[in-house]
């Protein structure tokens, strides 16, 4: 299990990174120019194969069996350090409060990117089951 906790983590990591640039840019390029939910839309599909080849690359990188216990710790792991990551940047970044953070998944938007990172914690163990990591 903690081969499967360090995958997690750098999964997350490189994940994480990624995200904050397309975040960015969506907030500083699409947003004005859309509606919030549309372009949270038109990121995800990047955002998210961008989590298919690193959860691939990750599950290679640290040979992380191909057990379900596996691959389901290193993907609700890597989703349990995005949350905290998220909620840290939220209060002491951009002053929300943790209600505030929370709160956030009520809206179009944020249930977009919350059905976008349960797709994130569970790609390791979908990985598994399609047997994808040697494609």
């Amino acid at each position: 299990m903690a081969l499967a906790l360090r995958a997690g983590f750098v999964y997350f990591t490189l994940v994480f990174s990624a995200a904050f640039i397309f975040g960015a840019l969506r907030i500083l390029v699409i947003l004005p120019r859309l509606a919030p939910s549309l372009a949270v839309l038109i990121e995800l599909p990047v955002i998210l194969a961008i989590c298919w080849f690193a959860a691939k690359w990750t599950v290679r990188k640290f040979a992380v069996p191909a057990a379900v216990a596996d691959r389901l710790v290193m993907g609700f792991s890597a989703f349990a350090f995005l949350i905290i990551a998220e909620s840290v940047l939220a209060i002491a970044g951009f002053g929300q409060t943790l209600a505030g953070y929370l709160a956030s998944f009520a809206t179009p938007q944020g249930a977009i990117g919350l059905a976008g990172q349960m797709c994130f914690a569970l790609f390791p163990y979908l990985l598994y089951r399609r047997n994808a990591v040697d494609d």
